[in-house]
């Protein structure tokens, strides 16, 4: 079986890669003292990111793949600033590195309110991009919408774990062979 990725992978942020609604919390956000990587809010609500989320920012990072975030959230702002303000901590093993803004891992952010397939629409014209390589994972069923365009839809009810993720890529592999295939042959 290969490695071989898609170019593009896009996250919903709300009960994908965190574990919340963003538009439940209320800023100012602040980092938790008693953990670095958490954030509280104006009501001391703590804001961190799924368990699974930093390794897998990284390994999609050291793979040169291009990130997304899209989210339909009316708290764009917000958003922003939970992604701005909360660290990921480094890769496993890496003793030298330091933390990184969560921000940092993405190249591309859709987060505003509408249809998820107007944010892949966005993200196609930004990056030239086909829509056959890019994967996206959000907990809604709603959002398979975006395999009309030929996107890859990875449902995750219970938010992005390893387990989910692999289940993605596997999936993106499976209606993909050629490009599987060619990458494997060079």
């Amino acid at each position: 079986m290969t490695s071989r990725l898609p170019k593009l992978v896009a996250f919903d942020l709300d009960y994908t890669l965190w574990p919340f609604w963003i538009e439940s919390f209320r800023g100012p956000l602040r980092p938790n003292p008693d953990n670095p990587y958490e954030l509280r809010d104006s009501y001391d609500d703590e804001i961190m990111f799924f368990h699974a989320t930093p390794g897998i920012l990284h390994r999609l990072r050291a793979a040169g793949v291009v990130i997304a975030a899209c989210s339909r959230t009316h708290a764009t702002e917000l958003a922003r600033e939970a992604l701005s303000l909360l660290l990921v901590q480094p890769r496993a093993g890496d003793t030298h590195a330091e933390p990184q803004s969560a921000i940092e891992f993405f190249d591309h952010l859709e987060i505003y309110p509408g249809s998820k397939i107007s944010h892949f629409q966005e993200l196609h014209r930004k990056t030239g991009m086909p829509y056959s390589e890019m994967l996206f994972f959000d907990d809604e069923k709603r959002n398979r919408e975006v395999e009309s365009l030929g996107v890859t839809f990875q449902l995750n009810e219970d938010g992005i774990n390893d387990i989910i993720f692999e289940q993605g890529l596997g999936e993106w592999r499976r209606r993909h062979p050629d490009e599987v295939l060619e990458d494997a042959g060079n």
